[in-house]
């Protein structure tokens, strides 16, 4: 493993993947994993931040983890775990706080943006969240973060943290890049075709989640907005359709002048119902092994201990250092 670049990416046990996620980001990671080394971690200890059900944080967890393995990923060649399994992670994060200013984190504009919402949950974590995330990335010598625009200012952070400590204590860490992957193509709101299709929008109209079932899907195709035009074409002036024709492009493999070729003379509706079932066709697959691996409890065990094992090792070497740098005395065993 040691030539390859390593990639870690880290997202939140919400247990509900859209299929922006899945066009915009995982089809892309499933090619990733022959060329980097790449650890996909399932941050849970991000995730308690807001107030959980306990229960339900379980479930969504493991439901996460089946989804990312229906959508392709190989535990085999990935390196896929629950973080709140690799104590490091905590571990780092307190001695990264020591390096961090308080007025870096008071400039994180998550924290802005959340400490408006809800006064009432203002909690540290709220605010330390980002050193945290450091040290998720920087514990396995990271070369590349896969990071959205809503991210960007955390991985700059991270790079700070890890030069500072470098500088004060000697080389140690790895300075991350962000890696931009080929765009795997931007999907859109149903329902608002100018913002990006998310599972925090308000309307359950707007998105489409992996293991929606048919019907559900065609009900929310069927309802997407289009516009008054009433011809199939790819043009920025009929963002709704063009949207729906990037879907059906990506998901079935054909061009979008194909695409756009077939439905020639005819209105939104056969376009929207045939839209729907290649949406259904492509999701299929994935929703049943989901079903199988959530049922199939014993492995998706073994794939976190395997993936929690094979982090620690990596982790536990990198912490060892640090602590040693920073004047710890080294742990001695019997």
């Amino acid at each position: 493993m040691g030539d390859k670049k390593v990639i870690f990416s880290g997202a939140q046990p919400s247990g509900e993947l859209t299929l922006g996620n899945y066009i915009g980001a995982f089809k892309n990671w499933v090619e990733l994993q022959d060329e980097f080394d790449c650890y996909y971690c399932i941050v849970d200890l991000h995730a308690i931040t807001v107030p959980q059900e306990p229960a339900l944080l379980r479930k969504r967890s493991l439901t996460q983890l089946a989804q990312y393995i229906a959508m392709g990923l190989d535990p085999e060649k990935n390196t896929i775990f629950i973080q709140s399994h690799v104590s490091a992670h905590t571990e780092l994060a307190w001695v990264l706080n020591c390096l961090t200013y308080m007025g870096e984190l008071n400039r994180m504009t998550q924290f802005k943006e959340k400490s408006k919402k809800s006064e009432a949950n203002l909690n540290a974590g709220l605010f330390t969240y980002p050193v945290l995330m450091a040290a998720d990335i920087l514990l396995y010598q990271t070369d590349l973060v896969p990071v959205g625009e809503d991210q960007k200012q955390h991985l700059e952070l991270a790079r700070d943290i890890a030069k500072r400590f470098n500088s004060r204590y000697s080389e140690t860490f790895k300075v991350p890049e962000a890696y931009i992957p080929k765009v795997g193509a931007r999907i859109m709101s149903l329902q608002e075709p100018e913002k990006k299709m998310s599972k925090s929008d308000e309307n359950e109209n707007a998105y489409i989640l992996l293991l929606d079932k048919p019907e559900d899907i065609r009900r929310k195709i069927k309802r997407a907005v289009t516009d008054s035009v009433g011809v199939v074409r790819y043009s920025d002036e009929q963002m709704g359709i063009k949207n729906l024709i990037t879907i059906y492009s990506k998901l079935s493999g054909e061009s979008v002048d194909d695409i756009v070729n077939r439905y020639e003379g005819q209105g939104y509706g056969k376009f929207k119902e045939d839209t729907a079932e290649v949406i259904i066709e492509a999701l299929r697959p994935i929703r049943e092994k989901v079903d199988y691996l959530l049922s199939n409890r014993d492995y998706l065990e073994k794939v976190y201990m395997d993936g929690a094992n094979k982090a620690e090792r990596a982790a536990a070497k990198t912490l060892r250092k640090v602590y040693k740098k920073v004047g710890f005395i080294p742990r001695k065993y019997e």
